[in-house]
């Protein structure tokens, strides 16, 4: 088997790798990455040496470098795109781009390659916007909120309309907020651990009330592993973790697993558009026998202790990686 993972060398994507090279030895990974400031060959570096994998460098959005790498792979997985929603506020043209184009290239590239068993487009459940009571079904409507998630949702769509037209064997899936290992430092669990670990205040935005459900990136992998196999083509499922928390509690047991105190919470404004809750009714997944793994308790204590003992992984980016500090700058000011 050849897998094409687009967006490899980033957070979720080099779990996802690391996850084939023990689950699926005899295959070929092929990771295709722009390695923009959240793609870094360093994510990878454990999977080097494994028997049929090879990184190409590139941007999905480059029809001639899809052309090359997607044909005779039977299977695609796209993680490839901008997924920061501060950033998104800045830049939305960026996330179109690289989202929804990106999307299309590698569609229309796989529409025309037989060998094609099945094409995951990773969604978000960000898609379906602010969630004020229940959980979000596959069928309700999209409503996204902010130029990040409303370029998934076109990325989603688009997907599917594959599928429908072309017959294209597509599966879409949408997840909630992911943690763990090589996350890049703007995110929220990565930054607050390492302002705290530095005693620099973590910006807390508005009255901290607003719920994300948390799930282990380890836990979205074999989900996607998982739907390689069991899942239909012309379905979407949502991925959840089943661990709705607030973000000041968040805030609070991130401190606590630091040795740190509270005093070094800041609150500072929301953001426009700022959802303020998510939550995910994942009963479809389920039905086919997937379950989360990862408590968030024990996910939470051991992604904090991953930060504190690679100082060497995200200290660089923090301090050396311009994209940080000049994002990092203009939003918190």
């Amino acid at each position: 088997m050849r897998i094409l993972v687009t967006g490899g060398a980033g957070f979720i994507g080099s779990n996802f790798v690391r996850l084939l090279a023990l689950w699926r030895p005899g295959w070929e990974i092929v990771v295709l990455d722009k390695l923009t400031y959240a793609g870094r060959r360093e994510n990878l570096a454990d999977v080097q040496d494994h028997p049929g994998f090879s990184f190409v460098e590139g941007d999905i959005t480059d029809a001639e470098v899809v052309g090359r790498v997607l044909p005779g792979c039977e299977y695609v997985v796209n993680f490839a795109a901008e997924t920061h929603v501060d950033r998104s506020l800045y830049d939305a043209g960026r996330f179109l781009q690289t989202d929804v184009f990106g999307a299309f290239v590698l569609l229309e590239t796989a529409r025309r390659s037989p060998s094609l068993r099945k094409f995951v487009q990773i969604s978000t459940d960000e898609v379906y916007g602010s969630v004020e009571h229940g959980a979000s079904r596959e069928t309700d409507a999209l409503q996204p909120r902010n130029p990040y998630s409303a370029s998934k949702a076109g990325a989603d769509r688009l997907a599917y309309s594959y599928f429908a037209t072309y017959g294209l064997p597509v599966i879409v899936t949408r997840a909630s907020n992911n943690y763990g290992p090589y996350q890049f430092p703007e995110k929220v669990i990565p930054l607050f651990v390492t302002h705290a670990l530095d005693d620099i205040p973590v910006p807390l935005y508005g009255d901290g009330l607003n719920v994300r459900d948390w799930l282990h990136v380890d836990d979205h992998c074999r989900a996607v592993d998982f739907l390689l196999e069991r899942g239909q083509p012309g379905e979407t499922y949502n991925v959840g973790g089943g661990n709705e928390v607030a973000n000041i509690d968040l805030t609070r047991r991130i401190l606590s697993l630091v040795g740190k105190p509270e005093s070094l919470v800041r609150r500072v404004p929301d953001r426009p558009g700022h959802d303020r809750r998510y939550s995910l009714d994942c009963g479809k997944l389920r039905a086919l026998g997937w379950r989360p793994e990862v408590g968030f308790e024990e996910g939470l204590a051991a992604t904090v202790s991953w930060y504190l003992e690679r100082e060497d992984w995200w200290r660089p980016l923090k301090e050396g990686e311009p994209a940080f500090r000049e994002h990092y700058q203009r939003h918190y000011r």
